[in-house]
This record gives C-alpha cells, structure tokens and sequence, in this order.
C-alpha cells in the first residue's frame, strides 16, 4: 500500500510541474472513475433479479471497504444478520473475521469484504451452482476494480470458485493459488471455528494461513 501511494504522489508531483510550466495557477479535479464504476456496479447488486434468491431477500450484501486495498476477503453467502443489515460478515462469524483481520495488523475498514453469492440463500442452505453462476459477474467485476494482491478464501465453496478441485479444506488450505494474476489463499471460513470452537488446532491453522498472507503482503 505504501508503495502505491508513494506512486501516486510522484505522479501528482510530475502533473503539478508540467502544469506550473504552463502557467495554470488551478486544477479543477474530476470525480473518481473507479469510485462511479463502483457505485454503479453496487445498484446492479441491490436491485438485482437474477435469481430466485431476490425473492427471499431483506437485503442484497454487495460487500464493502477500501477500493484500493491489497487485501480482499471472500466468503460464501450472506446469513441472517447480513440480509437485516445489508453488510457482509457482521454476525458472530464477522466478528471473528474482524479480530484476525485485526490480528494482521489491519483495520476492517483496510481491506475489501464480499461473498461470492450476494443474497442470503434460505435458511443459510449452500448456494447452489446456477446461483454462483448468475452472481459470479458482480464478483469478478469486484476483482478487475480492486484488482487486490491477495484473496482469502472464507470456506470451501468459495474456495472452490477460485480453486476447483476436489481436494478438501484441510488439504486445500495453507497454499497459494493464482487466480488472474492474484494470489489466493483458502482458509477455513470463521463459521466453521464458531462451530467448531474447542479446537485449537484449526485456529492454529487459519493464524498460519494468514501469517503466510501477510509475510506475502509485507506485514510483521
């Protein structure tokens, strides 16, 4: 991140020099076109009718955080708490989320959270494939905006989005994928240490995967 603002400042640097030479004395600067797109692509999710999915919802989740992060998450679909608020990973899962996003020496609001399906599905069931199928644009669109270095992968169906394969969570885990030119690192999805929570060794086994994640990204 650092290295891209200090691009961006010596970039502005250069502008403002060859506008001084030129004698103009203001500069009148347009709106983010990457924000508007953004924007833009978000409506599509709120009022999208794809699926049957929109028949059932509260709220579509089309994710939320920095546009210019390095780091994305991905989980699988909204649950409850996340169709009332209309924000991704808000329930006990996101809180969880939010401590180890916290723990990698991010703030929430420092990274970009999202689904790969952007409604809840009924009673929280797995998405089925003709719903990914549907929603999936809105997704890559996310990625060719933010264009992050890493994506974690929250769960085994998102996962298998970025990695197909028939390998399970345990084997699958703890390696990065390439995924256009982005790495990938499925972990396990918080959900499943909640439910999961007197073991030890499967949080031991995320805290790893993101130590990887953040040695890649620089992080101590």
């Amino acid at each position: 991140m650092e290295k891209r603002v200090e691009r961006v400042i010596a970039d502005l640097e250069e502008r403002l020099k060859y506008y001084s030479l030129l004698g103009v004395d203001f500069i009148e600067l347009p709106s983010s076109s990457q924000e508007n797109c953004y924007l833009s692509l978000k409506e599509q999710i709120l009022n999208c009718q794809k699926c049957p999915l929109a028949q059932g919802r509260k709220n579509a989740v089309p994710g939320e955080g920095d546009l210019e992060t390095e780091l994305m998450f991905v989980g699988e679909a909204p649950g409850r708490d996340e169709d009332i608020q209309g924000k991704p990973f808000v329930g006990r899962a996101g809180q969880l989320l939010t401590k180890i996003i916290n723990a990698m020496h991010f703030q929430r609001e420092e990274v970009y959270i999202t689904n790969i399906v952007k409604c809840r599905p009924p009673d929280n069931r797995t998405p089925h494939t003709d719903e990914i199928e549907k929603c999936k644009g809105y997704l890559l669109e996310q990625l060719e905006m933010i264009r992050p270095r890493v994506v974690v992968t929250l769960g085994k169906v998102a996962s298998d989005f970025f990695v197909p394969n028939r390998l399970g969570m345990s084997a699958l885990r703890g390696n990065f994928y390439e995924y256009g030119g982005i790495q990938v690192m499925p972990t396990f999805h918080p959900s499943y240490l909640i439910r999961n929570e007197s073991n030890k060794i499967l949080k031991k086994m995320v805290w790893e995967d993101m130590k990887k994640v953040m040695a890649f990204l620089g992080k101590k």
